[in-house]
């Protein structure tokens, strides 16, 4: 019975996979892995109104991923400023503030969507993609900064977020083997955007950072840039690191950047702000 169901798994187009998916998320019965429900708890701790500094942080203390991450980012030039090197997570935690710390709770849990393979070829592909979601939310923060006047930290957290369909997507792989293909059909568009709202939707994201998130999954980006979903597509397409998934994704309907913000202007912000953007990606990525 098990070869048989591998044989029909093996003989699957990825269109007819994400077509099961989106039948299961329209029916609500999206599948997270356990390690989602851990990081969850954390994120609801943090997210009481009533916390305080030294409460948060040991929180944070409970997760050893969240914690070295948080202590990374207070390190990191985007955040440390003329501050001494901090060594301790409740050092850390005071010098970002809960909202960042939250931020970066809730990446854990895009981060954790992808579930724990054993595979080392899917492993591979978690760490890609998050190493490309890392540059982007980096950029995002630097782009709403200096270009689209948005809040730097909304953006980082959109960034950090825009990726979560694809996080989930390889949770599946067990299951649907033909999610880690690829070789893209034009039919799969609607299927894709489809299961990355019920993804966002079950994690309870901001309604703003839903919309943001369905311009980036289009592809249309406005010129100039000015909302937050122009932000963070922009991001994507500058990214050093591009998503395992690029060609299954829509990216002809990018505005040329020399249309945007001028060539120029842009590689002026981009090299004034390399040790930046380095500093913070590296700590996103830790």
């Amino acid at each position: 019975m098990e070869c048989l169901r591998r044989l029909i798994l093996g003989a699957m187009k990825r269109l007819e996979a994400l077509q099961q998916l989106a039948a299961e998320a329209q029916r609500g019965e999206l599948v997270f892995p356990t390690s989602v429900a851990a990081a969850s708890r954390i994120h609801k701790a943090l997210d009481d109104p009533d916390i305080h500094l030294a409460a948060a942080a040991v929180q944070v203390q409970t997760e050893p991923l969240l914690a070295a991450r948080c202590v990374a980012m207070a390190n990191s030039a985007a955040y440390r400023r003329s501050g001494p090197v901090v060594t301790d997570v409740g050092s850390a935690v005071s010098r970002l503030g809960l909202r960042i710390v939250r931020t970066l709770a809730q990446a854990l849990i895009v981060r954790q969507l992808a579930g724990a393979s054993k595979d080392p070829g899917q492993r591979s592909v978690v760490a890609h993609l998050w190493e490309h979601t890392a540059h982007v939310a980096s950029l995002s923060r630097l782009i709403a900064k200096c270009v689209a006047h948005q809040d730097p930290e909304t953006a980082l957290f959109a960034g950090l977020v825009h990726e979560a369909g694809n996080f989930y997507l390889l949770s599946r792989v067990p299951d649907f083997p033909v999610l880690l293909n690829t070789d893209r059909e034009p039919e799969e568009e609607d299927y894709e955007i489809a299961l990355n709202r019920a993804v966002v939707e079950t994690l309870s994201l901001p309604a703003p950072i839903i919309e943001a998130l369905e311009i980036v999954w289009t592809g249309y980006v406005a010129s100039p840039t000015v909302s937050l979903g122009d932000t963070v597509a922009l991001a994507k397409a500058l990214a050093p690191v591009q998503s395992p998934f690029a060609s299954a994704q829509v990216s002809t309907k990018l505005v040329p950047f020399d249309m945007i913000i001028g060539e120029d202007t842009l590689s002026q912000i981009l090299q004034d702000s390399k040790e930046e953007i380095n500093s913070l990606t590296r700590a996103l990525t830790y």
